[in-house]
């Protein structure tokens, strides 16, 4: 068990360090540096939900106080009134979640469950209206915008080219693994599990429930100030929609997507967040519908995310394979995949109907040009729908093969 906690930050460890070169493009830097951000923010909110049992709707004020401090750095470094390596600005980006963790970590700790999750939501939305209502520091509807390139740069690293950046944020995202792996792995760690778990019985054993939650959640803080950091040293700017519940939302939707592995859910989650967010977001308008889509079909079919479904398919695969009952899976893989095309095709050709006065008939999608008023796309799509379906149904197993498979009393 602890070869495969500790296997996961060196399996990451390669994955950082091959990925400039397979992707060397200034986009993809781009990209793979926002996974990386978006990593570290799953990971500090998986240590919440998924090791301590808080649900928290207000994650994204700590995120955001470490994008507003590293800004506000930025500017002091530019103007000559702060003597601050840049590379290290992140760290009080840290400092800046911590400190809002330990003014507001205390009360949103006192309870579990429900009452910890409408505490932290009107936390939050508190926190962004004061934002709202202080233009003069968060910098209004405008924002607040810096130069990453200032200040005197160690080893030679400016920070001015996508590569650079990415080395940056893959260095840090690798420090918040190891952070993660090695506190789980220490007393502090097992209590939280075990106050996820029974509450009352920690509190009878001698140990205060409350204090052990607000512990996770002040290391929660810092990792998502850090991760703010790194974005304000991205982007170069900070807004007050980075306060807001919908932001907080959306870590909480792709951290359940990406599942309850400590390390592999919020790797999957963040590359899942940055995939929908940036490319699917830019490709389609019906972006938020297979959002929720996938969504709904993981929490139903798949409890422990995507995460927990793969280590479960692992492991089932170290058992002996036998070969002559792989072919109801292909088949159910078939089946799937007709099912998916008819109705993305379908859902497609129904969001370019409104448009077609300017747009016109034709839709042009994965190389396919469709166009909305013939029914032929329209039948075809329908006719994959039916065909998947019929397959799956077929492929049932029935009531007689369920019974033989259960084991004899």
């Amino acid at each position: 068990m602890k070869f495969l906690t500790w296997a996961w930050p060196l399996i990451s460890l390669g994955i950082l360090g091959l990925a400039p070169w397979i992707f060397s493009s200034s986009s993809a830097l781009t990209l793979l540096s926002q996974m990386g951000i978006a990593i570290l923010i799953c990971q500090s909110f998986q240590l919440l939900w998924s090791q301590g049992g808080m649900l928290s709707f207000g994650h994204a004020i700590y995120v955001g106080a470490g994008t507003f401090l590293t800004i506000h750095s930025l500017k002091l470094i530019g103007a000559g009134q702060l003597n601050f390596p840049v590379i290290l600005v992140p760290l009080l980006g840290g400092f800046a979640g911590l400190l809002l963790a330990i003014l507001l970590g205390w009360i949103t700790t006192r309870r579990a469950g429900t009452a910890l999750a409408m505490i932290s939501l009107g936390l939050g939305e508190l926190v962004w209206s004061i934002a709202l209502m202080w233009p003069e520091a968060f910098g209004g509807e405008g924002g607040l915008s810096a130069n990453r390139v200032v200040g005197h740069a160690p080893w030679g690293l400016t920070l001015a080219s996508a590569l650079q950046m990415y080395g940056l944020i893959a260095a840090y995202t690798l420090a918040g693994t190891l952070l993660l792996a090695g506190f789980v792995q220490t007393p502090m760690g097992r209590l939280l599990n075990a106050v996820r778990d029974n509450a009352e019985r920690v509190a009878f054993l001698g140990y205060n429930p409350h204090v052990i939650r607000y512990g996770a959640f002040l290391l929660a803080g810092f990792i998502a100030g850090v991760a703010g950091g790194l974005a304000a040293l991205n982007h170069e700017i900070f807004t007050t929609d980075m306060l807001h519940a919908e932001r907080s939302g959306s870590y909480l939707l792709f951290t359940v997507l990406g599942g309850s592995s400590l390390l592999l859910g919020p790797l999957m989650g963040g590359v899942l967040m940055v995939l929908c967010l940036s490319l699917l977001s830019a490709y389609t308008p019906a972006w938020m519908l297979y959002v929720g889509v996938l969504f709904m079909g993981v929490v139903m079919f798949m409890p422990g995310g995507l995460s927990g479904g793969l280590i479960q398919r692992v492991q089932s695969q170290k058992r002996a394979m036998d070969w002559h009952r792989c072919w109801p899976g292909c088949l159910r893989l078939v089946a799937v995949v007709c099912i998916m095309a008819g109705m993305v095709a379908m859902i497609e050709m129904t969001y370019h109907l409104p448009q077609l006065m300017v747009l016109g008939p034709q839709l042009e999608r994965m190389g396919w040009l469709l166009d909305v008023q013939d029914m032929a796309p329209w039948w075809v799509s329908a006719g994959l729908v039916l065909m998947g379906t019929v397959l799956l149904l077929w492929l049932r197993p029935t009531q007689h093969a369920q019974e033989a498979k259960e084991p004899q009393p």
